[in-house]
C-alpha cells in the first residue's frame, strides 16, 4: 500500500496539472510582471522533484541544466512550455520509482547532500515538496487570471479518489 503524504503528492500534482489545463504554449511563456510565467513555475516544480527524488534518492541526475534554469533564486526566465511540460512529467515518473515504494520508516531517514546529512528527513521533504506545488498553484492561478483566462478549475478538486486510498 501506499504511504498516505506519497497519496497526497499524487493528489497534489493532479491538481497541478488540472491548473494549467487548457493553456497554450504562448500564454505558457507570457510574463505578467512581476510574476514568473507559466512555463517557469512548471520547471521549478520540476526541478525540486529531480534534486528531492531523482538527484538525492538515487543518485541520478537526467536533467543537467534544469536548476540553472528555474532553480530556487534564479533570474526569472520564460523556457519553452511545452519542454518544461515535458521535462516534469520526465522527472515525475522518474521520482516515483523512489516515492511511491516509501515506507513510513524511511520518512525518518535524511540524505546526503555535499557530504553532510540534511537537516530535514525524507518525510520533512515530501511534505515541503507537497505544500510547495500548494503555494505555486496559487501563482498559477493568479497567473492564468492576470493573462485573461476565464473558466478556470475551482480548488480543491475532486478528494473521492484519495479519501478512499487513505481509508485503506
Amino acid at each position: 500500500m501506499m504511504h498516505p503524504l506519497v497519496t497526497q503528492l499524487h493528489f497534489t500534482r493532479s491538481e497541478f496539472v488540472r491548473c494549467f489545463k487548457g493553456t497554450s504554449p504562448e500564454d505558457g511563456c507570457r510574463r505578467p510582471e512581476p510574476m514568473n510565467c507559466l512555463s517557469w513555475i512548471v520547471g521549478h516544480l520540476a526541478c525540486q522533484e529531480h534534486i528531492f527524488w531523482v538527484q538525492l534518492a538515487q543518485g541520478r541526475n537526467i536533467a543537467p541544466d534544469l536548476q540553472e534554469r528555474v532553480g530556487f533564486g534564479r533570474p526569472s526566465s520564460t523556457p519553452p512550455y511545452d519542454e518544461m511540460w515535458s521535462l516534469w512529467h520526465d522527472i515525475t515518473r522518474a521520482a516515483d520509482v523512489y516515492v511511491d515504494k516509501l515506507k513510513p520508516e524511511d520518512l525518518k531517514t535524511r540524505f546526503v547532500w555535499e557530504g553532510k546529512r540534511m537537516e530535514d528527513d525524507v518525510g520533512k521533504l515530501l511534505l515541503r515538496n507537497i505544500y510547495h506545488y500548494w503555494f505555486h498553484i496559487g501563482k498559477a492561478h493568479s497567473t492564468r487570471q492576470m493573462l485573461g483566462h476565464m473558466d478556470l478549475p475551482a480548488f480543491v478538486g475532486n478528494m473521492t479518489t484519495v479519501m478512499w486510498a487513505l481509508e485503506e
